[in-house]
């Protein structure tokens, strides 16, 4: 690859519903030739494809309309601080609000993500393909980054381009193997075209010239990016993850399996507790805990403290099962799954 060339189509002006995005950008960009990749915000996708809801122009209907609306688009909610509410979508896109967009719009509508972003990728794509054009589509928007300041844009559909381009099984210049490197060449094309689309310039539309392989066949599309349940890590918000564990927490069960706990883990789990000292540790598997006041109140925190030597437990991702007598409590352990 010899280098890219990231172009602006000016002149798309306001798009409304029923709008033809292959011939407005056809007429504006007369210039495009195969191969190129057209990154395509999808605020004028939603637009042409009548994805807009009604809402009061201010006030608290306003907002009342609006909440309702996140609801709806709403898959699950991820974490929420005052007024932000990061959400997984129907389509399974972690974002704030939803995707759903106030900007560029009058003040009487709020804009919706497309319904099948790679849907509409390859719709854009045939058209163009129609009037003799062999090109990419990405369908952008923009989107925060855990663990980082400041907003990009990305791939929410594609259709005629890789979405990934796979290293994996290469060499480096060092001799190593790549066993990771997959790059989600999509989202970095989409974050290229905004340097030239902008915010506030009205150029919803930018090609990306350059790029090999471009235009060739649909592809599986962007929703190939998107992380499984199964191998998200980060599912919930640091809140939302630590109430979810004080309610496990709250809800233990007796429960053993046939795999041995770990000393260290049993150990970090007694000082978690803060009981060095008050807990006998036979073995890995065995703990025992006598109670150091018989009286109903003393039996009351006895108790307190066993549960929560079993969440310290739960949280070392080992499983626990215990038995009470008249002079405290035994407490089998075993390892759970981390």
């Amino acid at each position: 690859m010899d280098g890219l060339e990231v172009l602006p189509v000016r002149g798309i002006g306001d798009v409304t519903t029923g709008d033809d995005l292959a011939e407005l950008i056809t007429r504006n960009a007369p210039w495009l030739r195969d191969g190129d990749v057209l990154v395509v915000t999808s605020k004028i996708v939603s637009k042409a494809e009548g994805r807009l809801v009604e809402v009061p122009a201010d006030g608290p209907d306003r907002e009342a309309t609006r909440a309702q609306v996140l609801a709806s688009e709403t898959r699950r909610v991820v974490a929420r601080r005052g007024p932000t509410s990061i959400v997984q979508t129907h389509h399974g896109f972690v974002m704030a609000a939803a995707g759903i967009d106030a900007s560029n719009v009058d003040k009487t509508h709020l804009v919706l993500l497309p319904a099948d972003p790679d849907k509409s990728a390859r719709y854009l794509r045939a058209d163009l393909a129609t009037r003799g054009l062999q090109v990419g589509v990405i369908v952008s928007d923009t989107m925060g980054r855990a663990w980082r300041n400041g907003l990009t844009d990305v791939a929410l559909g594609a259709a005629g381009i890789e979405p990934v381009r796979d290293h994996r099984g290469e060499i480096d210049p060092y001799g190593n193997e790549l066993q990771l490197t997959q790059m989600a060449v999509i989202d970095e094309l989409a974050a290229a075209g905004e340097l030239v689309k902008g915010k506030c310039d009205q150029v919803p539309v930018a090609v990306v010239r350059g790029y090999p392989g471009a235009g060739a066949e649909d592809g599986p599309g962007a929703a190939v990016l998107l992380r499984d349940a199964a191998s998200d890590m980060f599912s919930l918000g640091t809140d939302e993850a630590r109430a979810q564990g004080l309610r496990a927490a709250a809800t233990l069960s007796d429960a053993a399996t046939d795999r041995p706990a770990s000393a260290q883990a049993v150990q970090r789990a007694i000082v978690a507790a803060g009981l060095e000292g008050a807990v006998a540790v036979p073995s890995p598997q065995t703990l025992r805990c006598t109670a150091p006041d018989p009286s109903p109140a003393g039996l009351m925190r006895f108790g307190a403290d066993v549960q929560r030597l079993r969440a310290a437990l739960a949280a070392e991702a080992l499983v626990s099962a215990v038995a009470f007598d008249e002079s405290g409590a035994t407490i089998a352990v075993s390892g759970g799954d981390k």
